[in-house]
């Protein structure tokens, strides 16, 4: 199927089927050794619908992480794709979003405002976390963040690169797309939900095996006495 996406031909079951509009484009096809590995190349394809990306490492802890690195790079350039808008990164999101919670929590009553104070901490977590991941005093740095944006520096995020708080993240390019961070929000808030609806815990009977095991035990003590 990678190929048929790649060259533009079609899948057919017989030879005997086969159609001038059904062979599709390459360049240049040749098989390769990779190491051990024999490995069939091609290049020069029309408008490639699919692509492979070939990593090499000195081991496989080195390789597992390029793989990581790159999957991570491509999601990122899909949800840009996706929804092309980005948003100050370095949780000058979350602050931002925090204060306002909060501002809106002070004008109602009740239970509610509790629950909207306790999501606007949980917002402010995520700026922690990069400052702790930083080498910074959290909550000194969370102060110095609320202090920013609420004289209206709606940008302030924390640098983990030089462990410092900037003022404006944008100037040094960290940023995030507003899809990642939407489905952040979105994942956090529906698995808060589901625990707090749990309102029952069953506890789960010993396995076979452990009990047996206790049986042995057991057994043993009685013997020896």
């Amino acid at each position: 199927e990678k190929l048929e996406r790649a060259t533009g031909g079609r899948i057919i079951s017989s030879v005997r089927d086969l159609k001038p509009e059904d062979l599709g484009e390459a360049e240049l096809v040749e098989e390769r050794k990779v190491g051990s590995d024999k490995m069939v190349f091609i290049e020069g394809c029309k408008d490639p619908k699919a692509v492979t990306i070939l990593v090499r490492g000195a081991n496989d802890m080195i390789l597992d992480e390029v793989e990581r690195s790159i999957k991570d790079s491509l999601n990122v350039l899909r949800n840009v794709m996706r929804v092309p808008k980005v948003v100050p990164g370095g949780g000058a999101v979350e602050v931002e979003l925090a204060m306002r919670l909060r501002e809106y929590a002070a004008k109602i009553g009740g239970k509610e405002q509790l629950a909207i104070e306790a999501f606007a901490n949980a917002l402010e977590e995520i700026p922690m976390i990069l400052a702790e991941t930083a080498g910074l005093d959290p909550l000194e740095a969370l102060m110095r963040l609320r202090q920013l944006h609420s004289e209206g520096k709606i940008s302030a995020g924390i640098n983990v690169i030089n462990g410092k708080v900037e003022e404006d993240i944008t100037k040094i390019n960290v940023v995030d797309p507003v899809l990642v961070v939407t489905n952040i929000i979105k994942s956090g808030t529906e698995a808060a939900t589901t625990i707090i609806k749990i309102d029952d815990i069953i506890s789960a009977s010993p396995l076979k095996k452990e009990k047996e095991k206790e049986k042995g035990k057991t057994g043993t003590e009685e013997f020896q006495y």
